[in-house]
């Protein structure tokens, strides 16, 4: 599947979810749904499956979506473990695997024809826990799954779609910090 197919449909579904996304996925992203929460963690491999943890937790009532990747999981795997362990039922994890590090030069990842991440997934305590390798299978199942309790975690067997211009500006920029401030602010003051 292209990855970017795959972001379309979980962009349908994601309704006023934060969405926590890292480097291609990132970048993909903020193009197909631009949102004042999106949480783009560009430049820190490995943290999306924290950060979005410590979302969920502060944010019990707002579903919490992590756009993780293949390389970037493996960097913290015991993320995996501490997520199951909280058991957050906001919490919503997707890995793209594509078996490379896209962003840094399309190296394979360690392991890649062996590793299961839904494998990890499972073994950590995840509530509930699938594969998608086919867009209508994933158009069909997605809904139910992003509605399930969680933890959830989905890895989607990918391939990369046309590479998405990287402007740094974006994700890390003072306007983009600034709009996912204002919006986390607001989103906080509404539940008081």
């Amino acid at each position: 599947m292209l990855r970017t197919d795959c972001l379309k449909e979980i962009a349908r579904l994601r309704g006023d979810a934060l969405v926590v996304a890292v480097y291609s996925s990132a970048f993909e992203w903020i193009g197909i749904s631009p949102h004042p929460l999106n949480f783009l963690s560009v430049g820190a491999m490995g943290q999306a499956s924290s950060s979005a943890l410590g979302f969920a937790i502060g944010l019990p009532d707002r579903r919490i979506i992590v756009l993780d990747g293949d390389g970037s999981l493996l960097m913290n795997l015991g993320s995996l473990v501490t997520i199951a362990g909280v058991a957050p039922a906001n919490l919503t994890h997707f890995v793209c695997q594509n078996g490379c590090y896209e962003a840094n030069g399309e190296h394979p990842i360690p392991g890649q024809d062996k590793i299961s991440f839904s494998g990890f997934a499972r073994s950590a305590g995840y509530r509930v826990v699938t594969e998608f390798s086919d867009l209508d299978t994933l158009r069909t199942e997605l809904p139910g799954f992003m509605q399930a309790p969680g933890p959830s975690f989905a890895t989607l067997h990918v391939r990369a779609g046309q590479k998405p211009e990287l402007d740094y500006s974006l994700v890390h920029g003072p306007e983009a910090r600034r709009q996912f401030q204002a919006s986390l602010a607001a989103t906080l003051d509404s539940r008081s």
